[in-house]
């Protein structure tokens, strides 16, 4: 995985970085997968209930295996596959009894490794127990509630650490510096999630956010009166008021003068 920087040679790659990687590029595992609908912000009645949202390029979902409840069965990474709704990549496994299922490609792991859930070794990909998990090391995808799937450490990048082993519960700290009290019996996955890099990309332009269904944002005091409490005004105002959203609710907590 290597990070490309275009040549200046338009306005759109002046700035433009992206990230070069050998991912599977071809037909997704169609089994495991749907057509993702896009409402672009809009309800029942086609108005808009949620601003700045519109024109995504269409996508695909695939359905993640969060519980890793396929026991004591062994399976082999197929291919590491690229996913449009997170920032992570996936990895397709199969197992022996002929099932395919995707899971969140950890760090340091490549096509051909094998992974299993358990009672296991500490083998990063591997899913086991947090009672089985000794303080100190990275994990991922980490349960809330026993057999809930996984909520804590998803996104690229992102791990948690045991701090303290207790007889019923175990604490763990996120990477923020959050703790968290879980059962012992909760399942976590070994090593950091993978494309950790994904942080230095730079779109380059406003049409490639466009792309992901994020439309413009435009500020209140640049609109006018009917459209925005913060609207009008002589020259390059301030609002003259304190924050509030469009609707004229407080934005921001008032600060009290003393």
């Amino acid at each position: 995985m290597t990070l490309f920087k275009f040549k200046p040679s338009s306005c759109g790659t002046r700035n433009k970085v992206k990230i070069i990687n050998n991912l599977y590029k071809f037909k997704l595992f169609k089994k495991n997968s749907k057509i993702l609908k896009f409402s672009a912000g809009r309800n029942n009645k086609g108005r808009i209930s949620i601003r700045h949202k519109g024109g995504r390029f269409k996508r695909k979902y695939r359905y993640i295996d969060f519980f890793r409840n396929k026991d004591g069965i062994v399976g082999v990474v197929e291919r590491i596959e690229y996913d449009p709704n997170r920032n992570s990549n996936l990895l397709l496994i199969l197992y022996s009894d002929g099932d395919r299922r995707y899971i969140i490609a950890p760090k340091n792991i490549f096509i051909s490794n094998l992974v299993i859930s358990g009672n296991v070794s500490l083998k990063i990909g591997n899913s086991l127990y947090l009672k089985f998990i000794p303080l100190g090391i990275k994990i991922h995808c980490v349960e809330h509630t026993p057999g809930g799937g996984a909520v804590f450490a998803r996104s690229a990048g992102s791990y948690c650490v045991i701090v303290s082993n207790d007889l019923d519960f175990v604490i763990i700290m996120l990477k923020s510096g959050i703790l968290k009290r879980l059962n012992f019996m909760c399942k976590a996955t070994i090593g950091e999630v993978g494309n950790s890099e994904h942080f230095l990309i730079k779109l380059g332009k406003a049409g490639s956010k466009r792309h992901t269904g994020i439309r413009p944002t435009v500020r209140g005091v640049a609109m006018n009166p009917v459209d925005h409490p913060h609207g009008g005004g002589e020259g390059k105002s301030s609002g003259g008021r304190d924050p509030v959203t469009p609707w004229g609710k407080k934005s921001k907590p008032f600060k009290k003068n003393v």
